[in-house]
């Protein structure tokens, strides 16, 4: 069986786990989640007891969640592609320690900014954690330059998984207009870098609902009730 990805909409953090699965080029299926909606329901909480995207369920049935531990499952299965690297090797840790900061600092700058727009009504309350938020994430793609240091990629001499999540995150500054990447030269170049290659420009197709070109891999969206039937037959 095709492995599902379910991917978060709109602006979902499961964007890098679709562009992955484009440069691992091997056969997959996509299940459109709408957020919160449908991410806090009951049926896709046998997919995710917490209701997050993405999920990705394997060509086995097993179910893993959370970005870093599914780009890893995907990177696993593309190291002669060079996005990954192999377990014990010291790209392997480079990349890791690249995801970890994506993970919790820079994808938890825009916790406040979510929150606001989400839970808030205008007034002072959203105004103080906006302007919080907005702190947060200058902050965070502060360190993320200089962590980059000039380079072009995050890990490596070449596009990684880590670019690939970073890429999904990043444009959160743009949605919620908290930084001018111009003050960021090297992750500017770093994003626009990106912003060319044909895996992502497939993902944003796909989340906009608009002709996506893949590279050879994807096979289709699957409705959230076909998936879960994939679950309930035996082992």
């Amino acid at each position: 069986m095709d492995p599902i990805l379910f991917y978060g909409v709109p602006e979902g953090c499961s964007f890098g786990s679709i562009v992955a699965l484009e440069w691992l080029g091997r056969p997959y299926r996509l299940c459109r989640i709408q957020m919160p909606e449908v991410a806090a329901g009951q049926a896709y909480a046998r997919i995710n007891p917490v209701g997050e995207t993405p999920a990705l369920m394997t060509s086995t049935d097993q179910v893993i969640s959370e970005s870093v531990a599914i780009l890893n499952h995907i990177g696993a299965q593309g190291i002669d592609k060079g996005f990954a690297y192999a377990q014990g090797t010291a790209g392997f840790d480079r990349l890791n320690q690249m995801l970890g900061f994506l993970n919790t600092s820079f994808f938890g700058a825009f916790s406040p900014l979510w929150y606001a727009l989400e839970h808030l009504a205008d007034g002072p309350e959203k105004d103080a954690l906006n302007a919080y938020g907005r702190r947060q994430v200058e902050e965070a793609h502060a360190k993320l330059e200089r962590l980059l240091d000039g380079r072009d990629w995050l890990v490596g001499d070449r596009p990684t998984l880590a670019d690939a999540y970073f890429v999904g995150v990043a444009r959160w500054a743009d949605f919620h207009k908290a930084v001018d990447r111009r003050d960021y030269p090297a992750l500017r170049k770093l994003y626009e870098r990106m912003q060319a290659d044909p895996a992502v420009r497939f993902a944003h197709a796909i989340e906009h609902e608009e002709a996506a070109t893949s590279a050879g891999g994807f096979k289709g969206h699957i409705g959230l009730e076909e998936a879960l039937e994939r679950l309930s037959r035996p082992a």
